[in-house]
């Protein structure tokens, strides 16, 4: 089957539901001698039947121009040409960024520009972005699409392709070696050689880019059903250590397949991604610490390759297997199991033993204010030490999770 024609992506277009702000946007952008066309991979995702993110809308205007257009705007990056137009109100009320057609200069530090110049010409627009998927414009007014650099071929081989050169793309900015594979991944696209040849030499660059950019790529790409088809690449380029940390030549074919057999949930599969470095607590942290994670994200990931979580894989003892819980946390559980990999039957094993059982003080059915009020402890570290040893008493059976055998124990305590 061949790649289909501008004229049938028009089509396609045609019938997609764009926002009726946006097209107003549009018309009147139009109306006065300029051209308005949408850009970028809502347009992309529109063509595959995807349900398009955001609209992006391009023009031949420049921010003063669109300013002096409509009554409602906001500079939101005028030295980049950009300017954020308010149209409809209501449920219609639209926020929507208007981007003049650019140019740019050098990019000296592989992030920014020295300089932006602004363009009456699309096609010298569509020539500075990133891959041929995402360098379609199609003017919703005219019905006109425009695909200067292959990129409908592209889309029918599944291919990720740089538009022209990949060298000049990926200096321009570091961050889009690791975009190439996490479009891989979001849409199940294989890399172009030539492309994937050139981020070796990108890598330095990459290395430029903020952390908290890279977090956010390599966040969807592990959102993706099958995020192998990144972190392959990602692999075979060299980028897999500057962003995450190099694993034991022998871990890596095993670790891609399961992060790709769990369910696509980012954090879990981070912390599977790590899990064969679960012994160096500090490297741990330095490669957490480096894609700027939430503080909760990072508390989650250091608690999924953590020693408890070494013994539920390891141990069929319910006794044990509580143990590690408590240690873990409850609420850790069932990501601890999707990490492990663990097998139907271990898996109700783990569950059952924890089932009904006190994993935390808070979980006693004898608490330090009872305790407290039958004369049995007074507030302060003894406290403490009473109520981590019933629990430890529980959680080797925990039918003694009972108000009675609880005050029993701890009377046989204080007498000891």
């Amino acid at each position: 089957m061949s790649a289909i024609s501008q004229q049938q992506a028009a089509a396609i277009l045609a019938d997609t539901a764009i926002p009726a702000a946006l097209i107003r946007v549009a018309r009147k952008l139009e109306s006065n001698g300029f051209e308005a066309v949408l850009v970028g991979g809502a347009v992309r995702d529109a063509l595959l039947g995807r349900s398009p993110g955001d609209w992006d809308l391009a023009t031949s205007a420049t921010p003063q121009e669109v300013q002096k257009l409509f009554s409602r705007t906001i500079p939101t990056g005028l030295e980049h040409g950009t300017v954020t137009v308010i149209e409809g109100k209501g449920r219609e009320r639209l926020t929507t960024e208007v981007t003049t057609y650019r140019g740019e200069g050098e990019y000296l530090d592989g992030r920014r520009p020295s300089e932006v110049t602004f363009l009456r010409d699309l096609q010298g627009d569509l020539a500075r972005r990133d891959f041929t998927v995402n360098a379609f414009a199609y003017n919703p007014i005219r019905g006109e699409f425009t695909d200067c650099f292959g990129g409908l071929a592209d889309l029918d081989a599944k291919l990720i392709r740089a538009v022209g050169k990949a060298t000049e793309r990926f200096a321009e900015d570091g961050l889009r070696a690791m975009r190439a594979t996490r479009f891989c991944a979001t849409l199940g696209f294989d890399l172009d050689p030539e492309t994937e040849q050139a981020i070796a030499g990108a890598l330095p660059i990459l290395a430029k880019v903020s952390r908290e950019r890279v977090r956010v790529e390599l966040v969807k790409m592990l959102a993706a059903p099958k995020p192998s088809r990144g972190l392959q690449p990602m692999l075979r380029t060299g980028m897999w250590p500057l962003v995450l940390c190099p694993l034991d030549e022998s871990a890596y074919a095993p670790t891609i397949a399961a992060v790709d057999a769990m369910a696509s949930e980012p954090i879990t599969r981070l912390a599977r991604l790590l899990w064969s470095r679960r012994a160096e607590r500090e490297l741990l942290e330095q490669v957490l610490d480096n894609l700027k994670p939430s503080r909760d994200e990072k508390t989650r990931v250091l608690a999924l390759t953590s020693p408890p979580v070494e013994v539920i894989a390891g141990t069929q003892d319910p006794v044990e297997i509580r143990r590690a819980a408590a240690r873990l946390g409850r609420k850790y559980l069932q990501d601890a199991l999707a990490v492990l990999a663990a097998d139907s039957t271990h898996r109700e094993r783990v569950l059952a033993a924890c089932d009904g059982a006190p994993l935390t003080i808070g979980e006693l059915a004898l608490g330090g204010k009872e305790l407290i009020a039958k004369g049995l402890a007074k507030p302060g570290k003894a406290l403490g030490v009473l109520l981590r040893a019933l629990l430890a008493w529980v959680l080797e059976d925990p039918r003694r999770n009972t108000p009675e055998q609880l005050e029993q124990h701890a009377r046989t305590l204080d007498d000891a």
